[in-house]
């Protein structure tokens, strides 16, 4: 035994404590002595002499003695096989005045060796719930009391309590494990969605999965973990009916999925509402050459691109068989009928958006007509669309006609941003040539045109109506007008 100030420690308030004494050659020689007394059956008489020297390498601050002693007690009890005092001997030791931090680190560590080699299942969750009870609160022994947790909740589940399990693995915020490497927080965080999704818990998986950040996967040794992970918020999201999510999803597990994963992203890609994202998403999926191995799945992707009015009966007969194949539109299933009459409203509103392009008005009988529905369930869609603002329409119900605001100019397949018809833009044009011709066959020149200046200006086409003829071509930007 020798005096050293030098060597500091923690206690369990976290005050660094400055060794006194060191023990370490009394622990050197007593140790082994003691270890043997055990052996030889004299179990309590040794534990008895290591708590009496625990004592004197706690209060001298000898931090690595300390650790040495109380490794060797519940050494002692294992190999005794005695689980009760083992667990006894654990709550005492951690529970002990001004007990040094690293020193209960090493006997939990130490501990969670043994929860694995019970004898029985009883004994197991006896002594992990022990070693939870002493970890709880304790930043120091986080990474343990997450294990130990994690444990639990998997008997829990093995025996068919889901509940209890997602309840008990929810207590751990691993994401604010400083101690804990990124990779098992992963872990734990999918486990944890696991058992949420499990008991049907969406609203929290959703919230859970928002503590991964994606960036993680891009590392090269977790596919696995991407997999899991992509998979877990294809469910949430197959149920919250976010299809463009789930499309997303199927995407970012690419090479990872294989085919099934390619022809998810072209269904819920195709059952997704009309936005500009989707429309975006639709072209960048239908260059992917990987698509070029599906033919039938590239070309069902095709009729949403084209800008032709898609009859559903024809697409029943070339696609359901096919279609209903596919796990996502499972007639036995409630959610893969729900998602049949999706694709059909997504038809209607196709085929909605390509009238839009090609009329300016139309008959409701004659739209329902082309859309295959009743008249009351066509202005349905149509008012759908137009709260979505998708198109922009009006319907006169008195004289049951549609009239659509937006025109598109059918050589550039354009919207045009004001409500003004090509054929409309082409007369305008016409009449301006034919006022200028006329006054310059009157011999109206630049001199008339100064005494009269302010007919010239009502004449004179306004800026709006002249950068309409620019952009149809119906005028060069370089010609001038005569007034």
């Amino acid at each position: 035994m020798s005096t050293n100030g030098d060597v500091g420690s923690l206690d369990a308030s976290g005050k660094i404590i400055k060794m006194e004494v060191d023990y370490s050659v009394t622990c050197d020689e007593k140790i082994p002595l003691w270890k043997s007394w055990a052996a030889s059956g004299k179990v309590q008489e040794a534990i008895d002499q290591l708590l009496a020297l625990e004592k004197q390498t706690r209060t001298g601050a000898d931090m690595a003695s300390t650790a040495r002693i109380l490794v060797t007690i519940v050494q002692i009890c294992y190999e005794a096989k005695n689980w009760s005092s083992l667990n006894d001997h654990i709550v005492l030791l951690s529970k002990r005045r001004s007990q040094l931090k690293q020193a209960v680190v090493k006997m939990v560590q130490e501990c969670y060796t043994y929860v694995n080699k019970t004898p029985d299942k009883e004994t197991k969750i006896k002594l992990i719930e022990t070693l939870r009870t002493i970890t709880e609160g304790k930043i120091y022994v986080e990474v343990e009391r997450a294990r130990l947790t994690h444990i639990l909740a998997k008997i829990r589940e093995e025996e068919g309590n889901v509940t209890e399990a997602a309840k008990i693995i929810q207590e751990l915020q691993v994401e604010t494990y400083g101690s804990m490497d990124k990779r098992e927080k992963v872990e734990l965080i999918l486990e944890q969605m696991r058992l949420c999704l499990a008991i049907k818990d969406y609203i929290r998986t959703q919230i859970i999965s928002k503590k991964i950040s994606t960036k993680f996967f891009e590392e090269d040794d977790t596919q696995e973990l991407k997999e899991k992970f992509y998979r877990l918020m294809i469910s949430v999201d197959q149920h919250n009916g976010q299809y463009l999510s789930v499309c997303r999803h199927f995407r970012a597990l690419g090479a990872l999925g294989g085919s099934d994963a390619l022809i998810g992203s072209v269904v819920f890609l195709i059952l997704a509402p009309y936005d500009n994202e989707q429309a975006d998403m639709t072209h960048r999926v239908n260059e992917d050459k990987d698509l070029d191995k599906l033919p039938e799945y590239k070309q069902l992707l095709g009729l949403f691109i084209n800008p032709e009015i898609i009859r559903w009966s024809t697409l029943c007969a070339t696609y359901e068989k096919m279609l209903r194949q596919t796990p996502f539109f499972s007639p036995t299933d409630e959610k893969g009928q729900e998602r049949w009459n999706d694709l059909k409203n997504r038809v209607v509103e196709h085929n909605i958006r390509i009238m839009s392009m090609y009329y300016t008005r139309i008959t409701l009988q004659r739209m329902s007509e082309l859309l295959g529905l009743s008249v009351t369930e066509t202005e349905e869609a149509l008012s759908q669309l137009v709260v979505s603002a998708v198109v922009r329409a009006k319907i006169d119900r008195p004289a049951g006609v549609v009239h659509f605001r937006y025109t598109v100019c059918l050589l550039q397949k354009q919207q045009h941003p004001h409500n003004v018809d090509v054929l409309h833009a082409h007369h305008a044009a016409a009449h301006e040539r034919a006022a200028g011709a006329k006054r310059d066959g009157d011999g109206g020149g630049a001199e008339p045109a100064r005494r009269q200046r302010g007919g010239a200006r009502q004449d004179r086409p306004s800026r709006r109506r002249r950068a309409l003829q620019i952009k149809h071509g119906l005028v060069r930007s370089s010609e001038r007008v005569v007034a």
